[in-house]
């Protein structure tokens, strides 16, 4: 497997900015290629603040960009636990319409998760991820049965983690995509984040594989 490339920013502040330029450039690469961008991206703070700043940057070609979601809770709409709810605030009302939302509203989620791997282009051009300090990414939860799904691009969780069931993009999935960049930042990341790099099958991000992975992480979770 090919270890992910590592590019150390030295403030929290510096790292979105950064993912936003390496977005940018992988949307107008996929454009010229062929004609459209799909981005799929994950929830969190940090990555709330990256979509904002790319919601404006000039270099992004948002008219042929469809923004799929690596992974949502099953909660109500509108709820401050959803994602998506962040999602849209952190668009332009004229970039919202890129917005592919993951289904779990439905009463029936797996067929709703087979609705959404239906939707998803046949290799999504770019994932974000986020990493959590138990090691976990996308919602490929530790321990959970979600982690060996090796025939479905998107699954559901089998147990609530933080206090909700969350339907996910699966490894098949991720490592199927054009490119991974992984977006960390914080000092209780330090231990996941060395195991990321180190490809550790310990923790769940450890066994993400793609042939063209990017971390940009901050001082603090890099322990620079």
């Amino acid at each position: 497997m090919t270890p992910p490339e590592l590019e150390v920013v030295e403030r929290e502040r510096d790292a979105a900015p950064r993912a936003v330029e390496l977005i940018a450039a992988a949307g107008r690469e996929a454009v010229a290629e062929h004609g459209s961008f799909s981005l799929a991206v994950s929830g969190g703070r940090t990555p709330w603040g990256m979509l904002a700043i790319l919601s404006d940057h000039p270099e992004m070609p948002w008219a042929e960009t469809s923004l799929f979601q690596v992974d949502e809770r099953v909660a109500a709409p509108g709820s401050e636990e959803r994602n998506l709810t962040h999602i849209v605030l952190a668009l332009s009302m004229d970039n919202q319409a890129a917005i592919k939302p993951m289904p779990v509203t439905q009463r029936d989620l797996d067929a709703a998760a087979r609705e959404y791997e239906e939707l998803l282009p046949e290799r999504i051009d770019l994932v974000h991820l986020g990493l959590g300090p138990d090691g976990h990414t996308a919602s490929l939860i530790p321990d959970d049965p979600v982690l060996e799904v090796k025939d479905r691009r998107v699954a559901l969780t089998e147990t609530a983690y933080q206090g909700h069931h969350r339907m996910t993009l699966t490894y098949p999935a991720l490592s199927g995509a054009g490119q991974i960049l992984w977006l960390v930042t914080g000092p209780a990341k330090q231990e996941a984040l060395v195991k990321l790099l180190a490809g550790d099958p310990s923790v769940p991000a450890g066994r993400v594989e793609n042939e063209r992975m990017t971390v940009v992480a901050d001082g603090d979770a890099a322990g620079a």
